[in-house]
């Protein structure tokens, strides 16, 4: 109870730091970019449809006139006339009676013009994440429960403390892998608690993290591509010179967070099997567990690069798309910074994925293969018809260390 205690008070503590830290980070206010004075984006619901843009070919051109009721902000429960672009990224492609959408409201003095923004997604985006947590929950248990926990950690790290950080100057790369770390920890000691294993599955994750970060500077070192040679550049430019945010290093902590997942599966795969063989062949030695666990790893590496190498693929596929249509040469496609760049995130992720493999069966096999195992004596062996049977030893609270 005492323990319990001590643990209780313990996490109340780390807790109520990491509250303090958040709060204390985002205190600062942004430079804005843009003007956005007298203007708000508002919840609405189309009433009347005053003039349609449907030609006769059945398509849309030009823009839809709609009357709409304003639900939120200051003129909640007003009717206005609004103009709906249809187009594909601003507007509503096709908008009905009773559509609910999202509006712009510019209002000057007693005047205000509203335009269609977009479908109203808030209904639409919460219940696919509650169908999306409550899946993961009911097939995973309380192994669920901790993982929707532990990916709420990480986006609240991302969005309340990197994204803060970056802003005022921090080094991307620096505080990426910061977050890397604190996600890693807590994720892998809500599913493995406080463990030999949970601690060989932690250092095998951050260090095939690191690897993926080194490997892809290196390779942008060589190939000469930088944060700079992005599709947004000119955005980032932007937001450059008004913040402090260093843009030449996004690219990198991007590659260092999507390899974060893979490679925090691996290492923990790899440390239960080795931690699973120890207590089931207890014979077993250092360089056994080690071998073993290189075979399973084996097996998973091949899954694992396709996942990473596939998720880089499906994210670019209609710039890779667009290039095929085009007919380049190969010259001009294999030198293209797109190329380049897909190249350097899947190979620089998968790599780091492979070597967490050795790290994390070296570093398992030391820590658990020093563990002693006091095996449960069979029934056979209880009854055997001697009164001499004496409980056997085990060490900690639950028969194992901790």
């Amino acid at each position: 109870m005492k323990k319990n205690w001590k643990k209780v008070l313990v996490g109340t503590l780390c807790l109520v730091g990491f509250l303090l830290l958040l709060v204390k980070v985002n205190q600062f206010e942004k430079v804005p970019l843009i003007s956005t004075e007298g203007q708000s984006y508002e919840k609405a619901v189309v009433t009347k449809i005053t003039k349609d843009n449907l030609a006769e070919d059945g398509n849309r051109y030009g823009t839809q006139e709609v009357r709409v009721q304003v639900k939120s902000g200051a003129y909640a429960g007003e009717e206005f006339d609004a103009v709906n672009p249809s187009g594909s990224l601003f507007g509503m492609e096709n908008c009905k009676v009773g559509s609910r959408v999202i509006v712009i409201v510019s209002s000057t003095d007693d005047n205000a013009v509203v335009t269609v923004y977009s479908k109203d997604r808030t209904m639409a985006i919460y219940l696919f994440v509650l169908f999306f947590c409550l899946v993961i929950c009911i097939i995973g248990g309380k192994k669920g429960v901790k993982a929707v926990a532990s990916l709420a950690f990480t986006g609240v790290c991302i969005v309340y403390l990197m994204f803060p950080l970056m802003y005022r100057g921090i080094s991307p790369i620096g505080i990426t892998i910061v977050v890397v770390i604190l996600s890693t920890l807590l994720t892998l000691w809500l599913l493995g608690g406080v463990s030999k294993k949970t601690v060989s599955a932690v250092v095998g994750t951050v260090s095939g993290v690191v690897v993926a970060a080194a490997a892809a500077v290196v390779f942008g070192k060589a190939a000469g591509i930088t944060g700079y040679n992005v599709s947004d550049i000119e955005t980032l430019n932007y937001v450059a010179q008004n913040t402090q945010i260093k843009i030449g290093q996004l690219l990198f902590s991007g590659i260092i967070i999507a390899a974060l997942g893979a490679t925090m599966d691996v290492g923990m795969s790899i440390a239960s099997t080795i931690q699973e063989l120890h207590e089931r062949s207890p014979q077993l030695g250092t360089k056994e567990l080690f071998v073993s666990g290189i075979r399973v790893g084996r097996d998973m590496m091949g899954t694992m690069a396709n996942t990473l190498i596939f998720a880089y693929v499906g994210g670019s596929l209609s710039t890779l798309v667009v290039n095929y249509a085009y007919n380049l040469s190969y010259n001009q496609l294999i030198n293209s910074y797109v190329i380049g760049t897909e190249i350097m995130q899947g190979l620089s992720g998968t790599l780091g994925v492979v070597l967490t493999v050795p790290i994390t069966a070296a570093v398992a096999a030391v820590l658990i293969g020093k563990k002693k195992i006091v095996k449960e004596p069979l029934m056979q062996d209880i009854y055997d018809g001697s009164d001499d049977y004496e409980e056997p030893e085990t060490d900690g609270e639950y028969g194992e260390d901790v």
